[in-house]
């Protein structure tokens, strides 16, 4: 497993020093131009009759960003503009009273996308909610994928280009497995999980060429309660059951714009420019050059007021955004040690009154979850403690969230993965039989150097099997306290098993649907503080050359957006975050995918 790591941390040692040179010039102007567009935005000016404009060039991602100069892409030399999902309600909130604004207008062809179905799921719930003020909501694009057509669906009305389409196939969710390729390269894998865990799946891909029949079970099983959400959302919008949706889907009925007009899919095929018509019939003025006033998401989203009543009692929202790792937090992951003493520190303020955890998590190391169920215990015994999930809170993101007092998920969140395990790859064959290198040394005692560079024997084969085991019967035992059940309740569903937000209230682990806003007005109410509060959010920002660096990493990545290389790096991202685990590791690295 070291060596894995070291390898991997050379290769990128070395592309991050061969590009440094050419690319430290394109961050002091991304770094200026990032700032400058920052304050270009506030000297946004909204005009009365203006349309929210929300046409995802924007990326709407689950955390506020750290990285300094998010708001350029230094590789396109171009700003890409992203918000933070908080950010993104409170401006669509604010808008519904804002008398200047006449509506929304959803244009979803945006290269920003949005990272995660919860977030899908938030921004279409804000959108219905939206109109409760009676201003409109419609939605226009060339083309619509799955994703961009359930949050079109909260519309009044859909639009659609006459010579455009329509995605409305189902949902897939697939895996890469690497077996064949470890046995070309003499590359073992040595897996520990409890019997128990049959449905702990992380691991798969290096044992087996295929998915195992209880993988296969838990897979079918989420990908149908997905799309039966997603399904039965847009059915309600348009007034159509869900039997005729998946028909549809199933003999690909709406794949034509003529076909989706005809299904109610759309409620019109035309032009862009016939939009003016549009908002002509809903009683919006154009200015005296016949155009009309938009303003975007993240433009609007600058103009909301801060909160400025800093005396008022405070419910502070921290984020668990990323991998679970020991140490402290990087970018793109969560520390152990980082994410407690945030909470330590939110648990000693004595003007934070509640904390609600955003969790968007696969898990990752066991003993830095476990560093964090430590300080939520801590903290739940101050005050109220609710956990939000994002698109998924599984395996050591849900270790972390059992112990709230209250559990709030999307319906499309992937939770549970109650389970555990051990992997330890082998190199040895591969060293002399692909490079001829081998491997010699001296030691102390029979099990000197454990799992460095050397086969396990039978002896430290079952001492790693006695700390998964005893991993497993923690976790178990912790949500069972956490969550108020019995533990024979517990077992029954643990296994490693992942469940949708939708399946996992019914048994019992979470307490309620909804979003980030749901869980902040619970953390409110529990607090007693419900008239009269504060949001605050606990981030920390890089500095100095860290944020540089950092800000290298994002952009070089942002700019991969080919589907096929997007596809490439997220299953080289997974590789590496599975090889990378030390010790024992509680994770489930997949989630759909609704684009």
């Amino acid at each position: 497993m070291n060596f894995f790591k070291t390898f991997l941390a050379g290769v990128l040692a070395f592309l991050v020093g061969s590009f440094l040179s050419l690319f430290f010039w394109l961050f002091l102007i991304g770094m200026i131009a990032g700032m400058a567009a920052s304050i270009g935005g506030n000297n946004v000016s909204i005009h009365p009759g203006s349309i929210l404009k929300i046409d995802l060039a924007e990326r709407i991602a689950d955390a506020p960003s750290t990285d300094p100069t998010a708001n350029f892409d230094l590789l396109s030399m171009r700003p890409t503009p992203q918000l933070s999902l908080m950010e993104a309600l409170r401006a669509i909130e604010a808008a519904k009273n804002d008398d200047r604004i006449a509506g929304i207008y959803l244009r979803p062809n945006g290269g920003g996308g949005i990272a995660g179905s919860a977030i899908v799921e938030e921004l279409r719930a804000a959108i219905v909610d939206f109109k409760q003020s009676g201003k409109f909501v419609v939605a226009y694009n060339e083309s619509y994928t799955q994703g961009q057509y359930y949050l079109a669906s909260a519309a009044d009305s859909i639009y659609l280009q006459p010579q455009g389409g329509m995605e409305w196939s189902g949902l897939s969710m697939r895996m890469m497995f690497y077996k064949g390729l470890m046995d070309k390269l003499d590359l073992k894998a040595e897996v520990f999980r409890p019997t128990a865990c049959k449905y702990k799946s992380a691991v798969e891909p290096y044992i087996l060429n295929k998915m195992s029949d209880a993988n296969r079970q838990q897979m079918q099983q989420l990908i149908n309660s997905l799309w039966k959400t997603l399904a039965s959302d847009v059915a309600a919008s348009r007034g159509l059951s869900f039997e005729t949706l998946n028909r549809m889907a199933d003999k690909l009925e709406a794949t034509l714009p003529e076909e989706a007009l005809e299904k109610g899919l759309v409620d019109a095929l035309i032009y862009e420019d016939q939009m003016d018509d549009v908002f002509a019939s809903l009683g919006v003025e154009a200015d005296p050059d016949g155009r009309y006033n938009y303003i975007s998401l993240g433009a609007y989203a600058s103009q909301v007021p801060a909160d400025l009543r800093f005396k008022a009692p405070q419910v502070a929202v921290a984020y668990a955004d990323g991998g679970i790792v020991d140490g402290s937090s990087s970018n793109g992951s969560v520390g152990g040690n980082s994410l407690a003493e945030k909470l330590a520190d939110l648990r000693e303020d004595d003007q934070v009154k509640a904390v609600v955890l955003r969790v968007n998590s696969p898990g990752g190391s066991a003993l830095a979850s476990d560093v964090v169920w430590r300080e939520m215990e801590l903290l739940k015994a101050e005050k109220p403690v609710v956990v939000s999930m994002g698109s998924y809170a599984a395996s050591g993101g849900y270790y972390i969230s059992c112990p709230a007092d209250v559990i709030v998920a999307d319906k499309m969140t992937l939770t549970g993965s109650i389970g555990v395990f051990g992997m330890y790859i082998d190199p040895i064959a591969a060293l002399k039989n692909k490079l001829g290198v081998t491997i010699d040394g001296v030691k102390s005692n029979a099990s000197a150097g454990m799992g460095t560079m050397a086969p396990l024997t039978p002896l430290e084969r079952a001492a790693i099997m006695r700390s998964v085991d005893k991993v497993y019967e923690t976790f178990t035992t912790y949500v069972a306290e956490g969550r108020n059940l019995p533990l024979e309740q517990v077992l029954e569903i643990a296994g490693g098993r992942v469940w949708t937000g939708e399946d996992a209230l019914g048994i019992g682990l979470i307490d309620s649907y909804g979003g980030l806003d749901a869980a902040i007005a619970i953390a409110a109410e529990k607090a007693a503080i419900s008239d009269d509060y504060r949001i605050v959010e606990a981030i920390d920002e890089p500095t100095g050359l860290a944020a540089i660096l950092a800000s290298l990493n994002i952009r070089i990545r942002a700019a991969l957006r080919d589907p096929a290389t997007e596809t490439l790096a997220t299953e080289y991202r997974r590789m590496c975050e599975a090889l990378s685990q030390q010790g024992i590791a509680m994770y489930w690295p997949y989630q759909v995918d609704l684009r």
